[in-house]
């Protein structure tokens, strides 16, 4: 009896201690898990902090060089009649309302045209024209203007879009919004490859489009403005890229729905953030094209 106790007593203290070990062994690995995570948490709080306060960031806040600072020719800071209207001069030049720009794509167009004129949207390209009209129609802002590219393709969409919006809306169309090569993709395209000239001579007209377009509100500017432009793929592409801040170069990464709508939206403080890229979900899945 006495024996059996006790290799049954030496059993149960082996299973307890085994249970005690895998359980300490189970909370020292928690704590330490938690201890690592807070370690880790409070690395990047410091380092976070460390870029917020020393603003070590690699967004230029003058990216459209509108930022009033930019504008204003400095004085001696020791001089505080000159101070005083230095930071007159300040004040006059901030933005004050935000720009909404709405960057719609033309529908789908005849891609064996050999002119313009023939380049024309295609039937399934005109019920993209009016699906986007209407879906712009019932979000039903408050439009600013209408701007759209001189080709025949952009112009049609523009035209369609219109008859769903209301009729006093400015319209104004632009050359420098035509499609074009606007930089030598990265990586290159096997299938889309042209002249290195077409680079030299789109690239510049479509960056003057971007700076002519895409910026922060002028300062007579005082409410926040809705603005629609009718224009294409590689333009608006370009666009995103560069007013995000990213390599231009990737433009090409990116793909483009038909009749789609891209939103940015600029603020006053030059910030800008991408709402949305490519919508063309409010369409019939069978009437989505790229």
């Amino acid at each position: 009896m006495a024996k059996y106790f006790n290799r049954h007593f030496l059993k149960t203290l082996a299973f307890s201690t085994g249970v005690g070990a895998a359980s300490g062994y189970a909370v020292y690995s928690f704590l330490e898990l938690n201890d690592t995570e807070s370690l880790v948490k409070n690395e990047i709080e410091q380092r976070y902090y460390k870029i917020f306060e020393n603003k070590e960031t690699k967004w230029d806040s003058n990216w459209d060089k509108r930022q009033p600072k930019s504008l204003v020719k400095p004085v001696d800071s020791n001089k505080t009649d000159h101070q005083e209207k230095y930071d007159k001069k300040i004040e006059s030049q901030k933005s004050h309302a935000t720009r909404h720009i709405f960057l719609i794509r033309h529908g789908q167009y005849n891609l064996s045209g050999e002119t313009d004129g023939e380049r024309k949207l295609t039937e399934l390209g005109r019920k993209q024209a009016l699906f986007t009209g209407e879906r712009l129609s019932v979000l039903n802002y408050p439009w600013t203007t209408i701007t759209q590219s001189t080709l025949t393709r952009a112009m049609e969409t523009c035209s369609i879009i219109q008859k769903q919006l209301p009729a006093n809306i400015p319209l104004t169309s632009s050359d420098l919004l035509v499609e074009g090569a606007p930089i030598l993709p990265d990586p290159p395209s096997k299938h889309w490859r042209p002249e290195l000239y077409q680079f030299y001579r789109d690239g510049a007209r479509i960056e003057a489009a971007f700076r002519k377009f895409i910026h922060r509100a002028p300062p007579e500017q005082k409410e926040d403005s809705y603005e629609l432009i009718v224009c294409h793929a590689n333009v608006i592409r370009y666009f995103v890229m560069r007013s995000l801040q990213l390599t231009p170069e990737a433009w090409l990464r990116l793909s483009l729905d038909h009749a789609s709508i891209t939103w940015l939206s600029i603020y006053p403080n030059g910030r800008v953030a991408l709402r949305c890229y490519s919508n063309s979900g409010y369409m019939p899945p069978e009437a989505i094209t790229h």
